[in-house]
């Protein structure tokens, strides 16, 4: 019986097979195998034994079946382990697991695990990065209603609004990066950390045993990893799955009956928006996404709680991180994924953006009209307060915020006509953003290592 959604509806296959049962016991068998090695390398163990261990540490020999017929017996997960590939080696077995507590197998497997993760994620995130890029570069003139409060504010481009998310997406990939020189990192030092059972030479394999692994070794462990790096790694995925739901919320809003500007792809011959209402086109790839982001964020709480252990060690983090982990890194690549499918198919209607533009009876233009009095001389107080009196005589009367400046005589002042309807025009008010947008795509080219 199938409980989790992510067993049977959320969820790539290739990210969740890092997660797997047998992926997990195959990367604790590669900690118990440079372990091993390690120890051959100063002299602890045999060469012969070190061998041995090695070639049976592989699921070929450790099953998912027999660690489990085992765990039933001593209730302990990793003992468990130790003794399926014990079992396996003859004489070598007296040399598996030596010196090592639990965690020094689990949280370097973890780092493998979540290393292999990561190349996932950041290869989403640059894939992301094209697919905004090459839609900022296609509408980077493509003039649509900016909005503030969920109301008209001023014009801007398409193009600029998707430059700003190709930005974040930019940002969180630096953040990606940067964080994995504290993730990646795994630890051999026994008990408290102190490495005592491994004997004088505890560093040195320590050491060998990491960098074969390609880790880095805690520097100064309790019994585990510090849980502040498991806590950075979940709360800088949950901003990403944020940064995801801001953007399939904008999707949202303004595929709304009432906005039209732009929506999702909507498979005709197939596609069922409502069991009832059959007119139905809904965002449901959008509001999917929001929704996940909720359950990605609802893990840094406890990710946080985690970092606070008794003395060198406790077990409450542990059955906590069996859901943290899987769930927040499959999560955040299945919300890229769909975030990708979002905006490479998305359907933008410039007829419906130039319509909405209209339907603002030129109030939207009211601040360049300002501007453009101040450049004319008038101070700029004065001009805003006209320009707002205008501004309410015309939505109070329902006609063109032209109307009510033709009748200002202060306006007509120092301006006629032609500098009116210059001035209004939506595409001359647009600040530097197509240029804004020029600048990201060059940045995100950079990125991508290519020209789109």
């Amino acid at each position: 019986m199938l409980l989790c959604p992510l067993d049977y509806r959320y969820g790539r296959p290739k990210i969740k097979a890092i997660f797997s049962e047998e992926n997990k016991l195959r990367t604790q068998l590669l900690v118990e195998a440079a372990l091993a090695r390690a120890h051959a390398s100063v002299g602890n163990i045999p060469d012969s034994a070190a061998k041995i261990i090695s070639s049976k540490a592989t699921l070929e020999f450790v099953t998912v079946e027999r660690v489990k017929e085992i765990e039933e017996e001593t209730k302990h997960d990793i003992m468990a382990m130790v003794k399926a590939l014990t079992e396996k080696c003859g004489e070598a077995g007296k040399y598996v697991h030596l010196g090592a507590t639990s965690n020094d197998i689990i949280d370097t497997s973890t780092a493998i695990q979540i290393r292999e993760a990561l190349e996932i994620i950041g290869r989403d995130i640059i894939d992301l990065v094209e697919v905004f890029a090459r839609l900022a570069k296609k509408h980077r003139m493509t003039v649509m209603v900016g909005r503030t409060h969920g109301q008209f504010a001023i014009p801007m481009t398409f193009g600029f609004k998707i430059a700003g998310y190709t930005a974040e997406m930019m940002r969180h990939y630096e953040r990606l990066e940067e964080i994995k020189k504290r993730i990646y990192v795994g630890k051999m030092s026994g008990a408290v950390g102190t490495g005592a059972a491994f004997g004088p030479k505890f560093l040195e394999i320590q050491q060998k045993v990491m960098e074969e692994l390609g880790l880095k070794a805690e520097d100064a462990a309790t019994q585990i990893v510090c849980r502040d790096r498991y806590a950075e790694l979940i709360c800088l995925m949950a901003q990403i799955c944020t940064s995801c739901e801001r953007y399939a919320t904008e999707v949202r809003n303004l595929q709304r009956s009432e906005i039209q500007e732009v929506s999702e792809a909507f498979d005709i011959k197939k596609q069922v928006g409502s069991s009832t209402m059959a007119q139905k086109k809904n965002p449901v790839t959008s509001e999917n996404i929001c929704g996940l982001a909720r359950i990605v964020r609802s893990f840094v709480m406890p990710a946080l709680e985690n970092m606070v252990l008794w003395h060198e060690r406790d077990l409450t983090n542990s059955s906590a991180e069996r859901f943290i982990l899987p769930h927040v890194l499959v999560l955040t690549d299945d919300i890229l994924a769909k975030t990708i499918e979002v905006f490479s198919n998305l359907s933008v209607r410039e007829d419906r953006m130039r319509e909405n533009l209209e339907k603002g009876n030129g109030l939207i233009m009211a601040e360049a009209v300002m501007i453009e009095l101040v450049r004319r001389g008038m101070g700029r107080q004065e001009a805003h307060a006209l320009i707002r009196n205008c501004s309410l005589e015309a939505d109070e009367k329902g006609v063109n915020l032209k109307k009510a400046l033709l009748n200002s005589k202060e306006i007509m002042s120092v301006m006629n006509e032609k500098d009116i309807d210059r001035v209004m025009a939506p595409e001359n008010y647009l600040g530097k953003a197509p240029e804004i947008v020029d600048e990201v795509v060059k940045r995100a080219e950079k990125l991508l290592g290519k020209t789109i």
